[in-house]
């Protein structure tokens, strides 16, 4: 499934099903899992096997294909009601992520305005799930080409940083914030990316380092704590992260410890970018104080693989997600342009509302 060119897909639409790379599993093994029902896509998307906004986004729309394949009736009233509680199982499988539900509604969208009988309204759910993968993989590239204009033009080959996976596994293949490391790899202007580990699901030291070995990108990891010692000692030029949610405003929701990692960036005066697609953006949210942070189980904290590692009668707290301030963002790459966190509103709304 993977391309000899070394480029990834983690959702696929082959054989009449979908196929994901299951995250879960690298960088020890890469493996697939063969997706045909609705309620095993909410369980992959629930259980981390596909992760990263995007990417989620593109698997809740095969799931919701999934799912209206599975409704035997040729009543379109009926249809609809059951599709709508298929689009309300795949929400409830993660909050934070705002593609998740841009692409369910994309989907409803497509159903209700479909004026065919339901055969024809499933082929049509079929073809927006697939076109909803094409677009973001081109979307992807965009921003990468945006993020590559953005970023400081000196020193002339850059040391950049990020945290957690918004590469080709986060997306439908080339990546959000990777995709920015890719074009600069490309065109000659990255010496290193430098990974923060991202506790406790390791994102940057499984996913995004792997993505970077597979493709000869030079990448060094760091434990998450380790940011601010490397920025005091000017070796990273630039911080480019993902995004799971962003408000009007330009708060940023992103993994746990993009926030602290900002306060470090903002203090050592080095760049700080989110990209992320005009779909992440939630012009409904006000700021970033709107946006729900997704809590995942406790054993993240205390175990790894099989081995406890606090004292029995500690106590924990897992918020997946935290939220970073617009004032310490530099800029938002999407794939219409790097804006600053206060043009989004003015420069991109109307585009998203077409």
């Amino acid at each position: 499934m993977m391309a000899q060119n070394t480029q990834v897909y983690p959702v696929i639409w082959s054989e009449n099903a979908v196929w994901l790379i299951d995250q879960t599993r690298l960088p020890s093994e890469y493996s697939l899992v063969e997706i045909h029902r609705c309620d095993d896509m909410a369980q992959a998307i629930k259980t981390m096997i596909v992760r990263g906004a995007p990417a989620i986004g593109v698997a809740a729309a095969y799931g919701m294909y999934l799912g209206a394949r599975e409704i035997d009736t040729q009543d379109r009233d009926y249809f609809l009601t059951r599709l709508e509680k298929v689009a309300q199982l795949l929400r409830s499988t993660r909050p934070t992520a705002v593609n998740l539900f841009w692409a369910i509604a994309r989907m409803l969208k497509t159903a209700y305005e479909s004026i065919g009988n339901v055969q024809e309204i499933k082929e049509i759910l079929l073809k927006t799930a697939q076109i909803i993968n094409s677009e973001d993989l081109q979307t992807c590239k965009e921003i990468g080409k945006h993020g590559l204009a953005a970023l400081p033009t000196d020193p002339d080959k850059l040391n950049l940083l990020t945290h957690c996976n918004a590469g080709a596994l986060a997306t439908a293949g080339y990546g959000t914030a990777l995709g920015v490391v890719r074009s600069a790899w490309s065109q000659g202007r990255l010496t290193r990316l430098y990974a923060d580990e991202t506790r406790p699901r390791l994102q940057g030291a499984k996913l995004t380092a792997w993505e970077c070995v597979t493709e000869g990108i030079p990448v060094t990891v760091i434990t998450d704590g380790m940011a601010a010692h490397c920025m005091q000692r000017k070796m990273i030029d630039a911080v480019v992260v993902g995004a799971d949610r962003i408000a009007a405003n330009g708060d940023t929701a992103n993994k746990i410890g993009t926030y602290s990692l900002a306060l470090i960036a903002k203090a050592h005066n080095v760049p700080f970018f989110v990209a992320a697609p005009l779909s992440t953006i939630d012009f409904q949210l006000a700021t970033g104080s709107e946006i729900p942070i997704e809590e995942r189980d406790l054993v993240e904290i205390y175990q790894i693989g099989q081995t406890i590692i606090t004292p029995e009668g500690a106590d924990f707290y897992n918020p997946a997600f935290d939220v970073t301030p617009a004032d310490l963002i530099t800029a938002i790459i999407t794939e219409h342009g790097a804006f600053a966190p206060s043009q989004l509103h003015t420069q991109l709304h109307e585009k998203q509302l077409t």
